[in-house]
């Protein structure tokens, strides 16, 4: 695997930001220089080190309105981003991996019942129903995880299902059926490892989403409790300033395009190996 990824520059180059960003924010209480909730009013609007030829100040990408430093909002504000989608994608992942498997293995009634809740969930745009959601719930990390799973456990329903229907008939199913083998244990022990490569193709996109999900919701003040940095308030904060202190959307508006796009930079390069159809 190692080797086919230093073939591909875009993929290496996604799986090695990906790296930074999670390291950063499993490290932000060691490396984040202030405290990114301190506030100093006599050090409000300070621009950054490029952007101020007479630089004095120790904050290098500046401070906000309230005088907290950037750079410490942005590292702490890593943690709520790459966190929530990964706990996020996880719980769609199950539980839309299981549904879909259910679904596809047992067939007539309740895939009728499961494939039309898909259908329904699916008719709606997805962050309309996650502004629906998260307002619903109130605000919170543990919320925001949910709104993430519920939103996103459908992607993973309909591509777990289409493959349990494409092999559920096979020679060694039928034959672990005949020989006595229980449903669940057949579901568990011979299926669901058949048709992980697509769940994990989904995952790596799907984690990219809910980064853009999460930033969304804290823009629009739904997200995570405001005394809580994250990239998205941080850009409904900057609006105001936008015309005296415009580093203060550039900033949070980099680091979630350069998380967004590593994300899916590596997600295509995950694609193209975990396809059969694709020669080494």
């Amino acid at each position: 695997m190692y080797y086919q990824l230093k073939k591909s520059p875009t993929g290496f180059i996604g799986l090695a930001i990906i790296i930074i960003f999670v390291i950063v924010a499993f490290l932000a209480p060691i490396i984040s220089p202030f405290d990114p909730s301190e506030q100093n009013l006599t050090e409000r609007l300070h621009k950054p080190i490029w952007g101020n030829e007479n630089y004095s100040s120790i904050h290098i990408l500046g401070t906000d309105q309230l005088g907290r430093d950037v750079l410490s909002r942005i590292i702490y504000g890593s943690r709520i981003s790459i966190s929530v989608s990964l706990c996020g994608t996880i719980f769609g992942l199950i539980f839309g991996t299981i549904m879909g498997a259910i679904a596809g293995y047992f067939g007539k009634f309740i895939d009728t019942i499961i494939s039309r809740i898909i259908d329904i969930q699916l008719s709606f745009p997805f962050m309309l129903i996650a502004i629906f959601v998260a307002s619903t719930i109130g605000p919170g990390i543990i919320n925001i995880i949910i709104v993430a799973g519920i939103t996103s456990w459908v992607r993973f329903a309909r591509i777990a299902r289409a493959e349990v229907l494409n092999i559920k008939n096979l020679e060694y199913i039928t034959a672990t059926r005949a020989l006595g083998g229980k449903n669940i244990r057949i579901i568990l022990n011979h299926i669901l490892p058949n048709i992980i490569s697509p769940i994990i193709v989904i995952a790596s996109l799907e984690v990219s989403k809910i980064v853009l999900m999460e930033a969304s919701l804290s823009f629009l003040g739904l997200g995570v409790p405001p005394q809580i940095p994250t990239w998205g308030r941080m850009l409904a904060q900057s609006i105001t300033y936008l015309q005296t202190a415009s580093y203060l959307a550039v900033i949070p508006g980099i680091a979630i395009t350069l998380l967004v796009l590593s994300l899916n930079l590596f997600g295509d390069w995950l694609r193209d190996y975990l396809d059969p159809k694709i020669a080494d």
